[in-house]
């Protein structure tokens, strides 16, 4: 009988893979052989220069097909000078893995593909397991998961259920796990006036009043209250740029952009309609032409708590001690993608540390981690 993963040590070994979005870096290569040796049926299915991997170990069209979702790539890492470790090292000092990645989400991937591996050779279970690999996630994920989606539903695979093992655990293990996601979506306008001076108002048209009003108008008003399982929306100015180098000049155009975060009472277009609608009056106010382009990251969705999320709780629990809390919170993820296939949840490691010099994880959760995906595996096929 082969020895057990040690998930410890493929965390290490995926570290040390430079695998800095778009770079595949070996650390997929390196997947697509361990899993190969285990039995999996493995396709890379790289999209314009994106590296993803799908594995499955068992009968494609079984009845119950659950999945893991994950990715290698990583973010740069900055100033390397700056870092204790080498972030590419995989160094583990006083039971503390470091490099970019340990946290996201490396170690969650060598958990779920140790775990996987695991349960097929020792006690194979009555259906299949499906393994979704992307290098995009960091990117701008137009051809990560979503690939690995569009290339399953044209070669008839399917997965019942699926987690994705991102950090979801603001503090300690076991405390949250992702039952949904907020939408996220960019808004940018453009302000186009007319240039004069500045003692002379009356001769221009100031695109600066214009947006400053807009921009007062949006950051204030109050878009929702939450809902039963969402928090409310919110809508953050992160940038207005003129680039006007001179204080005796009123400038011709100005931009800003506004990045809205939102619940199930909103959609992309409801919202981009909202925007526009507000733009408009304040032209109409001005006189200053209000153009906007809207970018729609991702929708909001849920995964209604049910059997599902009860099982993963139950998982949790049971190697850790906490019953994660069911939460909608944080940012995007690859779930956002794969709600339209199958019901989805996230649970993974504290993430802390993540994007961040210095990031790192201790070793006992990687352990813990992997403890938690088997005992949802044998759960689901038990």
């Amino acid at each position: 009988m082969p020895q057990p993963v040690d998930p410890v040590a493929l965390t290490a070994d995926l570290i040390r893979c430079p695998s800095v979005t778009p770079a595949e870096g070996g650390a997929l290569v390196l997947l697509e052989r361990m899993l190969s040796e285990a039995g999996f049926a493995c396709t890379r299915v790289d999209r314009n220069g994106t590296s993803n991997l799908f594995a499955r170990w068992g009968a494609r069209g079984a009845n119950r097909a659950f999945g893991f979702n994950g990715h290698t790539d990583v973010v740069p890492v900055g100033d390397a000078a700056a870092w204790s470790r080498d972030p590419f090292g995989g160094e583990i000092v006083d039971g503390v893995l470091w490099g970019r990645g340990a946290t996201d989400m490396k170690s969650g991937v060598a958990a779920f593909v140790a775990a996987a591996i695991d349960l097929v050779r020792e006690t194979p279970p009555d259906g299949s397991i499906v393994i979704t690999i992307t290098g995009d996630e960091e990117g701008d994920a137009t051809d990560g998961t979503v690939a690995l989606l569009d290339w399953m539903r044209a070669n008839g695979e399917t997965m019942t259920h699926c987690l994705v093992g991102e950090p979801t655990c603001p503090n300690e293990m076991g405390e949250m796990m992702k039952i949904g996601r907020r939408g996220s979506m960019t808004a940018h306008f453009t302000a186009r006036g007319v240039q004069g001076h500045s003692a002379y108002p009356h001769r221009a048209r100031n695109p600066l009043t214009a947006m400053v009003r807009l921009m007062d108008r949006l950051a204030s008003h109050e878009l929702d209250r939450g809902t039963d399982h969402f928090d409310p929306s919110t809508l953050a100015i992160t940038t207005i740029d003129t680039g006007n180098p001179a204080n005796n000049v009123i400038p011709a155009q100005c931009r800003a952009t506004v990045n809205i975060r939102f619940n199930d009472l909103h959609s992309g277009a409801s919202l981009s309609v909202w925007l526009r609608g507000m733009a408009d009056q304040v032209q109409a106010e001005t006189g200053v032409t209000m153009d906007m382009t809207a970018s729609i990251s991702g929708e909001s969705f849920l995964t209604p708590p049910g059997e599902f999320s009860a099982m993963i709780a139950r998982a949790v629990q049971a190697e850790t001690g906490r019953i994660p809390e069911a939460s909608t919170s944080g940012g995007t993820s690859d779930a956002r993608f794969v709600k339209d296939l199958c019901p989805v949840v996230e649970f993974g490691l504290v993430g802390k540390t993540m994007h961040q010099v210095d990031e790192r994880v201790p070793v006992e959760q990687i352990v813990q981690l992997k403890g938690i995906y088997t005992r949802i595996l044998r759960d689901y096929f038990a």
